[in-house]
């Protein structure tokens, strides 16, 4: 490899428009690994291919001996807006910045959140079965109810809490919003109302949606003394983070009648296990981790990426994009 060239160490997962931008250039060298690798492989791999100067991951774990095993790195992105499996204080302890991929999966992510609250509230799940299993004549001791009037608390006000909060009013919904890192006055002008007590609000939702990273702050928000806080007919959505919502004290709950239902996106371990308990629940809808992972967000997260990436090596950076815009001077 010539000394001008840059290596680049991408995951499989990034889409062929992010690739065509790295075969555009001369100057770029790319190397592709398994987004299922193991921690000793994807250290093995890193010694071998250093020095290495720019990553993309998907939910590979990166931090310090990574960074020193890379021997020369310039930028680490995350294909996606997650960056939890990442040490951002080691990368800054470096001067190197963690781009993530922006807006491109956000409108995906808000359909998803607004699909779950529609399949819950018209029992999409348990409608299909009466029919499929010949039970018509019962259908009405199984009404669906409309989102029209109802009230959703949207936790989190980022790129993809305020999606979900235009979907939310386009469906005639009452929006509160909690995000203590956001002005009120934003909140407001979007049409919906800033509520800065999170307590306080969520025995006024029907739903409650969460957007906001998973933190230290925000890891285990959602626990046994706070779901006890919503009505008993209320529906708890996460497409955001497992680990956010306490999934003992969710499974407690339902089976209690305390809450009316869940969907969830995200799992506290993921995969989960086979035999985890919500998934015997009628009233609780999950999926694989894909909110953000559509057709469309693909090719838009793996172009973003690329784009974040280059930005960084042409020494023209994309700061909108950097978690950690501090070390970009």
């Amino acid at each position: 490899m010539s000394t001008n060239k840059k290596k680049l160490l991408i995951t499989e997962s990034m889409s062929q428009q992010g690739w065509a931008l790295f075969r555009e250039r001369g100057d770029i060298e790319t190397v592709q690994f398994s987004n299922l690798i193991s921690a000793a492989d994807f250290s093995a791999l890193l010694e071998q291919q250093a020095p290495v100067h720019g990553i993309a991951l998907g939910a590979t774990q990166f931090g310090e001996p990574e960074l020193e095993a890379s021997r020369d790195m310039k930028v680490v992105a995350r294909i996606g807006v997650g960056y939890d499996s990442v040490d951002v204080a080691a990368l800054s302890k470096r001067q190197v910045p963690l781009m993530i991929a922006g807006t491109a999966n956000s409108p995906s992510v808000a359909e998803q959140a607004l699909f779950m609250m529609l399949t819950l509230a018209k029992r999409a799940v348990e409608l299909h079965a009466l029919v499929k299993d010949g039970k018509w004549s019962s259908r009405l001791g199984m009404l669906p109810f409309d989102l029209f009037g109802k009230t959703v608390l949207i936790a989190g006000f980022g790129r993809i809490g305020s999606r979900t909060a235009k979907r939310c009013l386009a469906m005639e919904m009452t929006v509160l919003v909690y995000d203590p890192y956001v002005a009120s006055d934003v909140i407001t002008a979007a049409g919906c109302e800033a509520v800065t007590d999170l307590d306080a609000a969520l025995p006024r939702a029907d739903f409650v949606s969460i957007h906001c990273p998973k933190t230290k702050e925000t890891t285990g928000l959602f626990d046994a003394a706070r779901i006890a806080r919503m009505k008993p007919s209320a529906y708890l959505i996460n497409t955001a983070r497992g680990g956010i919502v306490v999934e003992a004290a969710l499974y407690d709950a339902l089976v209690a009648k305390k809450l009316a239902g869940a969907g969830l996106d995200v799992f506290e371990v993921e995969p989960p296990p086979h035999d985890h308990k919500l998934f015997d629940l009628p009233n609780v809808i999950i999926a694989p981790h894909v909110a953000g992972v559509t057709r469309e967000a693909l090719d838009r997260m793996g172009l973003q990426t690329a784009l974040n990436m280059l930005s960084v090596l042409d020494g023209e950076p994309i700061r909108q994009n950097a978690v950690n815009a501090e070390v970009l001077g």
